[in-house]
């Protein structure tokens, strides 16, 4: 019977003996697979390089069609945020805008001694042979037929119709509008007639009165419509006939009626007539 030692040596030397030829056996059939790998690469390999390039372009183009995508819907969405931007400047402005109106109408209105309705301008007639105006005060506001209208600049108009909520104006261009006035530096008197491009025609001015380019019309207070002092316009142009008593002058209104959106109807009138008298 063989020793122990002896066992083990042996059984070591088998393992050293079986590694040796376990790496032998190894080896030639790695040079084999080798040889037969380097073939087949060789013949696979420009197939798998277009693979690999059609994978990738169709990569590049997918990431590319999102990309695109993304950014449409990223361009839409700024559009829309630009828009509200743009909307809430607009809103901005038009609120400083409307407030310097209301101011100039509220100091006019503090300043004046009088009675008035603020109203805002809510329609034009269509017609270009009628000049009025509607606004969004009636006879709920105190407002009735007659009354006159004015606005920080000067005279407006006179109310010619009325109903609960809403009030028609004449405006003094209108060629059916009358407004008895003076000249403020001679204090020469005549008619005020409105004019279908805008201005008026001060009539019934005698050729002996001496008016010239630039002076003041206001409102008389003799027509029982409008107060005394209320400015009209100003002279532009005067034309003096060789015959006849009057002379032919025209006047720019100081309103300018395009622009007008708000106006005050004032609610006293002149203190003259002769129905009250004793």
């Amino acid at each position: 019977m063989f020793s122990r030692n002896i066992v083990v040596l042996l059984g070591i030397l088998f393992l050293i003996v079986a590694n040796i030829l376990a790496l032998f056996i190894f080896s030639l059939r790695h040079e084999a697979y080798l040889d037969i790998g380097q073939m087949g690469m060789t013949i696979i390999s420009p197939f798998q390089k277009v693979v690999i390039s059609a994978t990738r372009s169709v990569r590049d183009v997918w990431h590319h069609y999102f990309w695109v995508l993304s950014a449409i819907q990223e361009n839409e969405s700024l559009k829309k945020e630009l828009n509200q931007a743009v909307n809430d400047l607009n809103r901005c402005k038009e609120l400083e805008h409307s407030n310097i109106r209301f101011r100039n109408i509220l100091d006019f209105k503090t300043r004046s001694f009088y009675r008035t309705v603020a109203c805002e301008v809510v329609g034009k007639d269509p017609s270009p042979w009628f000049k009025t105006l509607i606004v969004d005060k009636g006879r709920a506001n105190g407002i009735q037929k007659g009354l006159a209208v004015v606005a920080p600049e000067g005279v407006v108009g006179q109310v010619i119709d009325v109903t609960d909520n809403f009030s028609k104006i004449l405006l003094i261009i209108d060629p059916n509008s009358a407004v008895d006035a003076l000249v403020q530096e001679t204090r020469s008197r005549g008619i005020v007639k409105g004019d279908f491009p805008g201005t008026c025609q001060f009539r019934y001015m005698s050729r002996k009165d001496d008016v010239s380019v630039g002076n003041f019309v206001i409102s008389s207070g003799l027509d029982g419509v409008f107060l005394k002092g209320f400015p009209i316009g100003r002279i532009q142009e005067i034309v003096r006939h060789h015959s006849g008593i009057f002379q032919d002058i025209v006047i720019t209104p100081h309103v300018d009626f395009e622009k007008l959106e708000e106006v005050l109807v004032v609610l006293d009138k002149p203190e003259h007539d002769l129905s009250k008298e004793p």
